[in-house]
This record gives C-alpha cells, structure tokens and sequence, in this order.
C-alpha cells in the first residue's frame, strides 16, 4: 500500500475517535500520541481512555481536541522484576481487572461511547472494548504489533489450565474488531481475519545529534550508550568500571535518590527521549515495540537483555536482528556488570533498516477513511464460526519466520467455557497448523502446542546442512551437533519432563505411595539411525575406525548445555564396547567405563538405555546411532534431571528401533539405568513421573515396585511451586545413600522381630485373649515377618510391637554380625560406618500415611481448613527429612521464610496464601515444594521469598511453575528436512 499523503487533508465533518489504550507499557502510548497527533492536525476530536498518567499525552499535544479519560480495562503483564513476567499474577490480574467487573465495563463503556457520539473505536489493543464498541453499535479497529490472546495462550501453557477461558474470551471480543492495523514486528494474532500492515510508528526528531550533545556536555568523539530500562529496580548499582574507558552513560528513568558513578548521567524526567537516541552510539535495554522501533528508525545498535515469559520479544528480535541492529546480553554478565564486550561489539553493526517510519500517519488516514465509511467492512460469520476460522486462519496466515507457532487444542475446542458452541468444520486445519514445521516435516506425532517442542525443533533447523555459518566462533556443541544427523532420513524426537515431589520423597524405595507433578521443564532427544556405513563420524572417530578391522557400529552423542555445566560437549562409543564376546558386559564394568572421564560420566545417563535394552530385552543393535540431547530440566536442584534425560532418551531409541514399551515398564528400565550403570540407589517415582505423569495432575503411584494407582487432577484453587535452594542435590551423594542403607537395616530388624514374634506367639498360653484374637495376631506377625515394604507398617503397629527396639544407630559391622545383609540389591554396607537407622525406619512408615491423608484431602471442600491440613502434612514430611539427616541449610531457610509468610499479619492480609513447604527428592539440598491458593497474592509472596532468600543467601532461587505431559502422553515425532521444492524454467 502507499504511504504517501497523512490525514492532514482530511474529511470536512469533524470526526470523533475513542482511542483506548492498554495500561502495558510506555512504549503504547509513545506509538498511540503520533497516530493521535495527525488525527488531531486533520482537524479531528480524539478521547484517549487509558490508565497511563495524562502528562504523558498532554506534554506532547496541548489541543482542544485532545481529551484524556482515567481508565483501567486490562493490566498488561505483570512483572515480578524489570526482565520477568510472572504468567499466572498476570492471568489472575486480568481475571480481577476485566473479567469480574466484565458486565459494568460492557455497560459504562457502551454508555460513555454515545455519549461522546463516538464515529469509531480504535484499541491499542484493549480487548473488551471491541465487544463495547459493538454492543453501541460502533465499528472499532485495533492497532498493535500483538494481541493478548496470543499472549495469554502462552502464559496459560505456563501456570495451567485454570485461566484458559480468559484466552478464549479475550478472542471472542478481538473477532468484534472492523480490522487490524499490523505493525511491524508483530506476533501471531489469531483472532483477526481482516489486516492492515502499517510501517513503523516513530516519534520525531527535535534536535540534532550536536544541539544534545552540547546540552549534556557530551563531546562529539566521546562513545555514549544509553541505558534505557524503562525505569530502575531498587537495589541496584551501577559501577564506573562496567563501561569502556572514556564511555559515557546517559540513564534514564532513574530515581531522584539514585546514585550514579561519574562515567553515568542522568537523564531529566521530560527528556525528549528519541532524541537522546540518535545523539547516542548504542542502547542498553530491553525490547518493547518503543524502543525496538525507534533503535531501527536512528539505526542505533541495540544491546539487549532477554525477558521471561515478555512473549512479543522474540519478533521484535527478529526483526532488529533481520536488520542488524541488535546483540543479546546474557542476563548474568548485565548483572555482574560484564558490560564492555557487549557495548564494543555493539559499534560494529551496520543497522540497516531503511524503511518507512510514517506510521502514525498512515495508521491516521486508515482510521479516517474508516470512519467516514470509505473502507468497507469485510464478510462476517456470526458467533463461534467467525472466531473458529480467525484462530486457524490467524495461525496459519501470520506465522512469523523463526518460531513455529501451534494452535492448543483447547484454544479451538472449549468454548463451552463461555457459552460458545465450538464448531469441528476446520479440525484439518487445525492438525494442519500443529503438524506443520518450516524445515521439518513431521510424519508422525504431534506437537500438543508445546512450546518447548517448537523451540527445539527450530535449534535443529539450525543445524541442517553440512557446516554452521561461521563455525568458528559457534560453540563446540553446536559444531559437533551440526554433523550429528543426515538430514535426509528420519529423526526421532521424544520429549520427557522433570517433576515435583509433592509428597512421598524417599518413602519411594519402601513402597510408598508418592504424588508428583511433571514440571514445564522438560528434556528433549533426537535419535537418528544408520547403517554403519553410511553414519557420518567425527573426525577423531573416523581415525579410531581407521585402526580397527572393519567398520563398526558407534554411538555418538551430544549434549546442548554441557559446556555450561563444565562438561565435555560430545561423547562417542563404539557398540563393541557394550559387548564381552557374545553377551553385553556387566553393569559393574559399565560403571567403570562411564567413569573413566569425570567430563563424560554424564554419558552414562543416554548411553546406559541401550545397554540395558541389551540386558534386560535382549535388543540387538547393529545400526550405528546418533543422539542429540537438549534439556531444559536444571541439574541438581531435586527435580529429577537425570530421569528426563533417561526416559527422553529410552523413548526416542524405542520409537526409532521399533520397541514397544509402555510406559511403566520404560520407567523401571531406566531406573536400571541409574541404578545399575550411573550407580545412584534411586527409587522408581522420578522416572514414573517423567513418563507416566499428565500435565496439571499428581501422578499417585505406589512403588511396589511401580503401580499407578491414579491421576489425581489438582484443584483449581491450589497451586504448587517449587524454589531451588542453590544447593546441589545428588541421589549419588552419601546422605541419601546412607539413610537407605538405614532403612533397610530397619526392615530386616522389624521381620527379624516379628518372626521372634510368631514363635512365641505360639508357644504362649495367655488366658486373657481369645483363640480368635490369638489367631490374628499370629496372622499380623506372619505378614510383618514376610514383609517385603516397609510402607506397608501401619503406625499404629510399629510404635506398638518395633518402635522401642529399633537403635537410633548401628555400625556396619554390629548388623552384619547380627542381621547378615539388608537385602538391597543397590547399596552396600560399610562395616565401619555408623548408620541413622531409628529415623529413616520411622519416616517412610509415616510418610506413606501422611500421603495417603494428603490424597484423600484434595478432594475435600474448598476451605482454609483444608490448605492448612494439606500444609501441615508438608511440613511433617519436611520435619522427618531433617530428622533423618537429608535437610540442609538452604531448604530449612526456604521452609521458614514459607512458614513467615503463612503466619504474618497485615492489615490488607484476610488470610494466608501459602500454607506449607517440604524438601523434595532426595533432600540435602535442592528444592522444596510449597503450596498455596492459586492467587495473584501467592504469586507475589513467592516472589518476595525469592528476593529475601537471596538478600540472605546471595543466591536468587529457581522457581518452578507450570506442569506439562509425561513422555508416555508425548509419544514421539518421527521428523524429516523437507525437501526443497524444484522450479522448471519455462
């Protein structure tokens, strides 16, 4: 479309517009005042309602024809801190602002919109008054790089399901919208059918480079960044030595108390802020659609720092980074001050971007020619038809190039929630969506709207072909990964997440009944196969084969991440190596080669599966194998990283040779894995969890040795977060080890005692019991005697019949003398070690009663009564962990800051949000468990735990948050490079 022209020359009527602006951010009204200001020069009246303070408009136009109107109609995103986005505060934000006042807003903004005598509506981009705008019988248009369906969607995908049908009706107010003005950069914005794409909206110039320069003292050879961060967080300092020598900083957004070194400036509050820009050399900051615009429109190098869950983020990038404009900081080098590298390499892009940037003056002449009814409305569908085919075709019109984009299915297919009648005609397209990949065609599987799955299918687009542009400076993982696959033949990908011990922990290995939750973080495997003659190899083992006889099948392995954790990249094997002559070696010599190379060990984890398919199944194979491995799932925090890399990697060497293995039994395979090959005395729960679990459910299993007994769905009023004490867990570790070996010690006490039992009970001729009573008692010893799980002691018999003769501790040697072994086959007795043996004996007993009790309590009645109940079962777990020996400071810290938060009292606090916390796993360090309602008021107390754990500790905590499918509900993608398609010239 031209661009030429404004809305100067406008019609002779005087036009009214309502302009409603989201509260989101600075960088919506900066783009809001230019479409304003030439609607205003044509001569137009425009109401601005919105919650952003008037000054903000009125510094800038000072009209009659201006009006500014006080309102809040949706929240944005709400931050936890200036780089992240706390999805559910946000969800549950947007539910307090805009869907429990939804029928007053819909009355008093239909109401003041005649009132005015409103020709159109234009939102940026508020979603209920597109549907007010309607009930007034007003046309409206949005305008705006996103939507927040679109957004929203992804947040829901984060915190759960219980807020999807905001998703659900932010669209259904969206499809009420006349059209959509498109601004570059923009997400997928399902809900509109009809678009408009519009150039960038910039501010203009006010002065020259020089005329500041000169105002701020600032030489014209002097090197400036400007640190635009949309406002300072309290706490931090800024250091002299974080710039380049001879830089200087200008800041804005600072506070009149903040402090700043002598290299930095502060800019004034009513700084003209584009003009700073172009005076500078580069920008700090973070990307919003203000700044991104208005770095391309100067051509001013961006240095970037990425934000959690900021969803338009990543097409912004696209778009600064398609025109070379910007580099990415990592998040801990602009905390630590690591600046200079980033600032340097900065003022060697060539930004390029020279297209129009005239947008608030064609957004001006398209609203105006709408008004005036010169731009005709497009084909409507009433109801859920409309908004069905805006969804699938928004998805599937507006994907943009770098981030595959899949419909959820619950997006398309609940509009029961709000009384819409979902509408089947288009399932086709909606597989069509979901299946489809920009280099990849997927064959078999599907992607579940998982974004993670999507992201990790890009990074292997990424890889394709046979060498990484400037593989130089690409790190070794990548180069390697690179020459991984053959691009042409089938790759298979499986997908296994971590999990959350909720309640059961090391009760597991005693048979007791546990509940996990699979987290968000997940690990993902491709697997590729290859006859050996065809497998490309790395250069050093093309040399090894070079020695051998013959060419021979091999493992080659690389894991994304490693060089991170300090460990080597890649790991290659030859399959000969798993053999000792015709039978596979022992696990006891596996464990040996894993542990030859402290770098590789972690080898063990992915190459242990094939090993113990050759054991256990008597798998055969003769194809040589290739695996990237990618997890997302953090190592050493007690949320079973080690089991999402085992059953990811199980699943997709399954799926590739054509295994069929359920999920159970793929659970208690790779617990061999880690048992047998990496040597840690684990229990079955984390790989259960990881394979058998559901997204938003407690997987409620028994582990004797795995049964499943249910999905337990979790209340919508509750939620459960897990905060990573910095701590490093290990199951291999000593502590955990060493409570085992006490437990079991305990059992074989208590079946020793019993069988005593049973043999005096038989002699015994006690008057005052009946021969009944004898009976069953005998009967109760003989179960006891025979008992194979500990968890299956009732408590009430233990501190009866056992309690009073289990010893706080014994030494190796005194139970060996006594008691011969502890039968368990994963742990060895040291003779000369004293063992805890009355606590860990205790604990899993109790804990499989406290589970039990914690089960049946979800399912009771929503009241305070029952989050205090299910609480205090956490913290008796917590309580027993650390009378075992298995707490640390780092949790013990976590669980009182928890506890201060439950028990405080402040004038606006009704009640308690959280209402309990317990170490996870295998405990001595990683994570605890907490659980709370599921508000926005949780959310924010989780975050200050974090903040004051860190002013305690130094250490900010990882929070988890979000669930999603186990591997068995994952399944596989069975992918492909797509083929380019060949052009025959005429």
């Amino acid at each position: 479309m031209s661009t030429a022209g404004g809305a100067d020359d406008g019609p002779e009527r005087r036009l009214v517009f309502a302009f409603y602006l989201t509260g989101h951010g600075f960088g919506h009204a900066t783009r809001a005042i230019e479409v304003v200001r030439h609607l205003i020069a044509a001569g137009h009246e425009v109401h601005v309602s919105t919650a952003v303070p008037e000054f903000v408009f009125t510094a800038e136009l000072r009209s009659p024809g201006l009006h500014v109107r006080k309102v809040l109609l949706d929240c944005g995103a709400v931050q936890s801190d200036p780089l992240t986005v706390d999805p559910l505060a946000t969800l549950e934000k947007y539910h307090q602002t805009a869907v429990v006042p939804r029928e007053s807003i819909l009355r008093t903004e239909a109401e003041w919109l005649r009132s005015v005598k409103a020709d159109l509506v234009v939102s940026d981009v508020v979603p209920v008054v597109c549907r007010a705008a309607a009930d007034a019988g007003i046309r409206s248009v949005c305008i705006g790089n996103f939507s927040w369906d679109s957004i929203y969607a992804e947040y829901i995908m984060a915190a759960g399901y219980h807020h999807r049908s905001i998703v659900w009706q932010i669209a259904e107010d969206y499809s009420n919208c006349e059209t959509l003005l498109r601004l570059p950069g923009y997400c997928p914005m399902p809900a509109f059918r009809d678009v408009t794409d519009v150039p960038l909206v910039v501010r203009g110039l006010r002065k020259s480079r020089s005329e500041v320069r000169k105002d701020l003292g600032i030489a014209e050879s002097t090197k400036v960044v400007i640190f635009n961060f949309g406002g300072q967080p309290a706490g931090w300092k800024l250091k002299q030595e974080w710039l380049p020598d001879g830089w200087i900083c200008l800041v804005c957004g600072t506070s009149d108390s903040q402090e700043v070194p002598p290299n930095f400036i502060k800019l004034e509050k009513d700084t003209y802020t584009p003009d700073v820009m172009a005076a500078s050399d580069c920008m700090l900051g973070k990307i919003g659609y203000g700044t991104a615009s208005e770095a391309l429109a100067y051509k001013l190098p961006f240095v970037f720092v990425r934000r959690d869950y900021f969803n338009e983020e990543p097409f912004l990038r696209n778009l600064l980074e398609h025109h070379q404009s910007s580099i990415e900081m990592i998040r801990r080098d602009f905390l630590a001050g690591h600046w200079k590298p980033y600032l340097l390499r900065a003022l060697t892009l060539q930004p390029s971007y020279d297209g129009p940037t005239n947008g608030g003056q064609v957004a001006a002449r398209i609203l105006q020619d709408i008004a005036v009814g010169k731009k005709c409305a497009s084909d409507k569908f009433n109801g859920a038809r409309r908004l069905q085919d805006a969804i699938v075709l928004g998805y599937q019109l507006q994907r943009t190039p770098g981030k595959d984009v899949g419909i959820p299915d619950w997006y398309s297919l609940n509009g029961t929630e709000i009384g819409a009648h979902p509408i089947i005609e288009n399932t086709e397209k909606i597989k069509t969506a979901e299946s489809c990949c920009e280099d990849f065609e997927i064959l078999h599987g599907d992607l579940q709207g998982l974004t993670d799955t999507m992201a990790f299918l890009k990074s292997l687009s990424g890889l394709t072909g046979n060498e990484l542009k400037d593989s130089e400076v690409q790190s070794r993982e990548r180069t390697a990964a690179s020459v991984l696959f053959d691009w042409e033949r089938e790759i298979y990908v499986a997908r296994a997440p971590g999990r959350l011990d909720v309640m059961g922990g090391i009760a597991d290995y005693s048979g007791s009944l546990v509940l996990q939750m699979p987290l968000r973080e997940a690990c993902h495997v491709a697997v590729q196969r290859n006859h050996p003659s065809k497998q490309k190899l790395w250069k050093h083992v093309q040399a090894r084969q070079l020695e051998n006889t013959g060419v021979v099948p091999v493992v080659q392995i690389v894991s994304f991440g490693s060089e991170l954790s300090n460990r080597a990249p890649t790991f290659d094997m030859d399959l000969s190596d798993f053999m000792d002559g015709d039978k596979p070696i022992s696990y006891e010599k596996a464990r040996e080669f894993f542990c030859q190379d402290p770098s590789q060990k972690w080898a063990a984890y992915v190459s242990g599966t094939i090993l113990i398919l050759m054991t256990e199944l008597g798998v055969q194979f003769t194809d040589s194998m290739s695996i990237l491995v990618s997890s997302a799932v953090p190592e050493g925090k007690g949320v079973s990283s080690s089991a999402s890399v085992e059953v990811a990697t199980m699943s997709a060497i399954s799926a590739a040779y054509g295994l069929n293995i359920t999920p159970r039994d793929l659970a208690l395979l790779c617990q061999k894995v880690e048992n047998h090959v990496v040597g840690a005395p684990c229990g079955v729960m984390d790989q259960m969890a990881s394979a058998c679990g559901e997204a938003n459910k407690l997987l409620a299993m028994v582990c004797q040795p795995a049964e499943v007994k249910e999905l337990v769905m979790i209340p919508s009023h509750i939620r459960f977060w897990g905060l990573d004490s910095g701590i490093r867990h290990s199951v291999g570790g000593g502590d955990y080890g060493s409570v085992r070996v006490g437990t079991y010690m305990g059992r074989k006490m208590i079946k020793c005692a019993a069988s005593d039992l049973v043999s005096v009970s038989s002699t015994s001729d006690a008057p005052a019991q009946s021969d009944d009573y004898k009976e069953k008692g005998r009967d109760v010893l003989k179960s006891e005697a025979s008992m194979e799980y500990l968890c299956k002691l009732p408590p009430h018999r233990y501190e009866a019949a056992y309690s009073k003769d289990i010893p706080e501790t014994i030494t190796g040697g005194a139970f060996l003398e006594k008691y011969g072994d502890h039968d368990d086959m994963v742990t060895v007795i040291d003779p000369k070690r004293s063992y805890s043996v009355k606590a860990p004996t205790r604990h899993p007993i109790y804990e499989n009663f406290r589970v039990e009790t914690f089960k049946a309590l979800l399912t009771a009645a929503n009241t305070d009564e029952q989050l205090s109940a299910l609480g205090e079962l956490m913290y008796q777990c917590h309580y027993s962990y650390n009378a075992c020996g298995l707490g640390s400071d780092g949790t013990e810290r976590l669980v009182n800051l928890v506890q201060e938060m439950q028990h405080r009292k402040t004038p606006e606090n009704g009640g308690p949000n959280l209402y309990g916390a317990k170490i996870t796993g295998g405990g001595s360090g990683g994570s605890v468990c907490v659980i709370g309602k599921n508000c926005l008021q949780s959310a924010e107390e989780i975050a200050e735990i974090q903040q004051r754990y860190k002013a305690a500790t130094g250490y900010l905590p990882i929070v988890f948050d979000g669930s999603s499918p186990g591997a068995g509900k994952f399944g596989y993608l069975k992918i492909r490079r797509r083929r380019p398609k060949l052009t025959i010239p005429e």
